[in-house]
């Protein structure tokens, strides 16, 4: 993929702000791709909008489905347009947190009130058509998904493989019979499911018309509790009772001592290969018809990827094991000739790694606050950019640039001298340090709206390691309406990068 100069913005769909507890794809989402218009800023990347529980920590990155999306992103005020919803339906809604995402409260009143726009939806014969033409052109992913989730409901166990065995294991005549017994709570899936397709399709057009690529993020692995898993089996290196062989994560790194230990079901690269890599294909065409690129998260896992005995306790005694590699790439690349992905390349990159990348001219990434401070690496620091290369400040799995600049003195003085202050205010180095990523070589710069707006530590969206209190920051209403202010610094950093006066 060819990257033309562009920056943009690093924000979740659930950050924004709703009266409703949780961002979502209704009016601030379109304000805020008008502010973005408005900086001038062309890019948007989100995170993975699949269905979320808070059984994994309400994590994109263990969706219960790798083409679903969240029903928790629909908006409730786009439900009452469209005549799903009347007024009086949404006007006793809770009293959210303004900051943040109390995801259990969330998730209780959108089920509500979603299954009542479902009722409404039955008895006002709405969108019949279009519904049925939804459900039969994604069926493919639809029908599992579907069937899994109201299993989930009936069985009130989350975790398939302690389902009965005929459930568990996908006996066609237990499958029939489920598919008939469930057949309302099928259909409400389905139907939140076209809500959900709807109302993105909706909010994409309206960035391609603002000039603003959206920027999805594809994680490599998918959870064991996933209709995927379920559906796919043979895909995966598991055991007769569906239990993992083996599990994902990574060896010690910059933000572990002893690794992560992500729990992820390790693929059959072997099976896949063997049809040819269908599922993945069918995956990568999914997410390119909802976004205009994609990054591959844990990208190196393409390469080699690090293979963890089921029930270790921590990612220490795990081994490499060789991946797909260019094979796999070179069927994507047959599928999408332009392959419009990100290699998210980040960790400990071997010449392997990077050749890979490379030879198929995925653009890499690199993030400012790896390049300073213990263990920091030249290669992340802004002089070493390349062109075809998205530069970041930070990741969600970042502190944000203003928390880790303030929580150790010898790394903003680091800071400094490489960016030639020798004192400067909180604010300006902030500011610093994302022009001298728009003045790289970098092709495409992003920046997380955290540190656009120079907030700290309480406003980081993820610590890797931990299971409480991620996910759930959220911008405030009063942020957002003072953000245009905030930005205009990058409209003139914009034109001085452009030669512009």
């Amino acid at each position: 993929m060819e990257l033309k100069r562009r920056s943009g913005v690093l924000l979740a769909l659930t950050s924004l702000p709703s009266i409703f507890g949780i961002g979502d794809m209704g009016e601030e989402a379109f304000r805020f791709a008008d502010i973005l218009h408005g900086a001038g800023q062309g890019l948007w990347q989100i995170l993975p909008p699949g269905p979320t529980s808070t059984s994994f920590g309400n994590s994109p990155y263990s969706a219960l489905s790798a083409f679903a999306l969240n029903p928790l992103l629909i908006s409730p005020g786009l439900l009452v347009r469209q005549g799903f919803l009347d007024e009086e339906d949404i006007e006793g809604k809770p009293s959210f947190p303004s900051g943040s995402v109390d995801y259990g409260a969330v998730t209780g009143w959108k089920a509500e009130i979603l299954l009542r726009a479902f009722g409404k939806s039955k008895r006002r014969n709405l969108h019949a058509n279009a519904i049925e033409r939804f459900c039969e052109t994604q069926s493919a992913w639809l029908d599992d998904f579907a069937l899994f989730s109201a299993l989930r409901k009936e069985t009130g166990c989350s975790t398939w493989t302690e389902w009965p065995a005929p459930l568990r294991d996908r006996d066609p005549g237990a499958l029939a019979d489920a598919r008939s017994r469930l057949a309302r709570s099928i259909e409400r899936r389905k139907f939140l499911q076209y809500l959900c397709f709807t109302q993105w399709a909706g909010l994409k057009d309206y960035c391609s018309g603002r000039g603003i690529t959206v920027i999805g993020d594809v994680p490599l692995y998918v959870n064991l509790e996933s209709a995927d898993v379920w559906a796919h089996r043979r895909f995966f290196r598991l055991n007769e009772r569906g239990l993992p062989i083996s599990v994902s994560g990574v060896p010690p790194d910059y933000f572990s001592e002893t690794g992560q230990l992500w729990n992820n079901p390790i693929f059959d690269w072997a099976r896949l290969k063997e049809e040819n890599y269908s599922w993945w294909v069918d995956r990568v065409a999914h997410n390119l018809e909802l976004f205009d690129c994609v990054r591959i998260d844990h990208f190196r896992g393409i390469a080699e990827y690090w293979e963890v005995p089921f029930g270790a306790e921590t990612a220490e005694s795990g081994t490499w094991n060789r991946g797909p590699g260019e094979d796999f790439l070179s069927v994507l690349r047959e599928r999408f000739p332009s392959l419009p992905f990100i290699a998210e390349d980040l960790g400990v990159i071997n010449d392997e790694v990077a050749g890979l990348r490379d030879r198929f001219g995925l653009p890499g990434m690199r993030v400012f606050q790896f390049g300073f401070g213990s263990g920091g690496s030249e290669l992340h620091r802004p002089h070493r950019y390349t062109e075809n290369c998205v530069a970041y400040t930070g990741t969600h799995d970042n502190e944000t640039l203003a928390g880790r600049l303030g929580s150790s003195g010898r790394t903003r003085r680091e800071v400094r001298r490489y960016l030639g202050f020798r004192v400067c205010g909180k604010r300006r180095l902030q500011r610093a340090v994302i022009r001298a990523l728009m003045h790289s070589k970098a092709g495409w710069v992003v920046v997380p709206l955290q540190d656009i707006l120079g907030l700290g530590p309480e406003a980081r969206m993820n610590t890797p390691g931990t299971a409480l209190h991620n996910w759930e920051w959220r911008l405030t209403e009063k942020r957002i309406n003072a953000l245009r202010g905030k930005m205009n610094f990058l409209i003139d950093v914009n034109r001085a990068d452009n030669g512009e006066k």
